[in-house]
C-alpha cells in the first residue's frame, strides 16, 4: 500500500491519532520523504519543538520512525535525523487486533465463569465471593446487592470475538489452542 493511500485511510488516521494525540497528529500525518531533523519539522509545521519530539519518540517506540545521530565536529552537538517507516502500520494494526482478540477472549471467560452482584444505587459490581463477604449489602450505602445478569454482555463479546476472528482469519479451534 502506498504512503499516500495509508495516510488517506480513516482507520490508519485514527490509529496515528490514538498514538500521538492531537498535538502530534500534524507530524504523523505529513511525514517528509527522507531524513529530517526535529527542529526542521517544528519550524516547517509551526509547532512547538517538544510536541514534535514527543510525537517522533512515540512513532519510534511503535517502529514507525527511526533516527540516526550525527555529531557536529565543531560544537560536539548531536543532531537526530529522523526517517518514517509507515510500511509497518499494517503489521502493527494486525498485532493490535490480535491483542484485542486475546483480551476479549479472556474477559469473556471471566464474565462467563463468575457470578456478579450489583448495587443499583452506587452502580458497583461485586463478584459472588465479595458480595458474600459483605453479607450481600453494599459497603458504600448499605443497600441490598442484586444478582446481576450479564448474558447480554457475554453475547456481545462473543459477537465481537467472532468478527475479529473473521477479520484476522483465525478459526475458533486455533484460537482456543493458543489460549
Amino acid at each position: 500500500m502506498a504512503f499516500e493511500d495509508l495516510l488517506g485511510d480513516p482507520v490508519i488516521q485514527k490509529y496515528l491519532h490514538e498514538l500521538v494525540g492531537p498535538t502530534g497528529m500534524p507530524v504523523a500525518a505529513a511525514p517528509p520523504d527522507g531524513e529530517v531533523t526535529d527542529e526542521e519539522l517544528a519550524e516547517d509545521m509551526g509547532l512547538e519543538l517538544n510536541d514534535v519530539r514527543r510525537a517522533l519518540f512515540i512513532l519510534y517506540e511503535n517502529d514507525l520512525a527511526s533516527y540516526r545521530r550525527v555529531r557536529d565536529e565543531d560544537s560536539g552537538w548531536l543532531t537526530y535525523l529522523w526517517t518514517f517507516h509507515y510500511e509497518n502500520i499494517p503489521e502493527n494494526l494486525d498485532e493490535e487486533m490480535h491483542r484485542l482478540l486475546e483480551g476479549l477472549e479472556k474477559r469473556r471467560s471471566y464474565e462467563s465463569d463468575h457470578q456478579f452482584y450489583l448495587c443499583e444505587i452506587d452502580s458497583i459490581r461485586f463478584e459472588f465471593e465479595e458480595a458474600m463477604e459483605f453479607g450481600f449489602e453494599c459497603p458504600e450505602c448499605g443497600s441490598p446487592l442484586e444478582s446481576m445478569e450479564n448474558s447480554r454482555l457475554v453475547e456481545a463479546m462473543e459477537w465481537r470475538i467472532d468478527q475479529l476472528r473473521d477479520e484476522l482469519n483465525v478459526d475458533r479451534d486455533e484460537a482456543e489452542a493458543e489460549a
